[in-house]
């Protein structure tokens, strides 16, 4: 739970991420009284995205975390556009970014995790 203890730069800023998706996913059970959860999408092909969060067993919105990478990951539009996904996000470190591509919107870590509770 401490991601501030993670060594690797780039698993540090995923585990932060993680940490603020699981507490906005459970202020929404516990306060809101959805049945939401927190998972990651990964299929036979090895294809992954780092974070899905569902209402209801549905998709909701997907997170893919990259420290420095702004190109779009091909995975997270592979699923998005597979499953339906209604909103899709890649969040990276670097501040002041927020674009759409294609329905995935690539936004800076600053902007995205303000926007949640």
């Amino acid at each position: 739970m401490d991601w501030s203890e993670v060594p690797d730069k780039a698993a540090r800023f995923e585990n932060m991420v993680a940490s603020h998706l699981l507490k906005f996913v459970q202020y929404l059970y516990e306060y809101e009284g959805y049945r939401v959860d927190l998972t990651f999408l990964r299929n036979v092909d090895k294809k992954e995205v780092d974070f899905l969060v569902t209402i209801d067993n549905k998709p909701w919105f997907c997170v893919e975390a990259k420290l420095a990478d702004q190109k779009v990951s091909q995975n997270l539009t592979y699923f998005t556009e597979r499953l339906q996904i209604p909103f899709a996000y890649q969040v990276v470190w670097k501040a002041g970014i927020d674009s759409d591509h294609r329905g995935v919107r690539l936004i800076s870590a600053d902007r995205f995790l303000a926007a949640l509770v």
